[in-house]
């Protein structure tokens, strides 16, 4: 994940990419979620197309079901599909009991279920924007179901 603006931040805590996002994440999860939640690039692709995303499972199947033109774009797959990971992850940690962001030591952020499960859901957005398989909502059941 490239967020700009957290290379500067990354710099006045200690320097290390995945502990620094940790320790955000333990210290202030709401406001974490709240930025991984963005996902302008996808939010912005989509609105251009009618489709408004609330955060619900309903808007992963929507998003499902969206034709591929993101595809065209070499250049733009990549931010769309890391963008459509993280509004999985999203869904996921607003609407799966006990779910949660957490920080891998790379830095990558991922779904930790109650379970313990973790869901990489960058890569699963990638793959998604890339092939269209797997389906966001089948991801999110997938998970949801434990």
């Amino acid at each position: 994940m490239n967020i700009p603006f957290l290379d500067n931040w990354r710099k006045r805590h200690d320097g290390t990419r995945g502990a620094g996002l940790a320790s955000a994440v333990a210290a202030d999860p709401e406001g974490v979620a709240e930025l991984l939640a963005e996902c302008e690039l996808l939010r912005v692709r989509v609105g251009e197309r009618g489709l408004r995303l609330d955060d619900t499972p309903a808007s992963l199947a929507a998003l499902d079901q969206l034709p591929p033109r993101w595809r065209d774009d070499p250049e733009e797959l990549p931010w769309l599909g890391n963008d459509a990971g993280l509004y999985l992850g999203t869904v996921l940690v607003r609407n799966v009991s006990g779910a949660a962001w957490s920080i891998r030591p790379s830095g990558q952020p991922v779904v930790r279920l109650a379970s313990g499960r973790e869901i990489d859901v960058v890569e699963a957005g990638l793959d998604w924007a890339i092939s269209g398989s797997p389906e966001l909502s089948q991801v999110y059941s997938e998970s949801a179901e434990g």
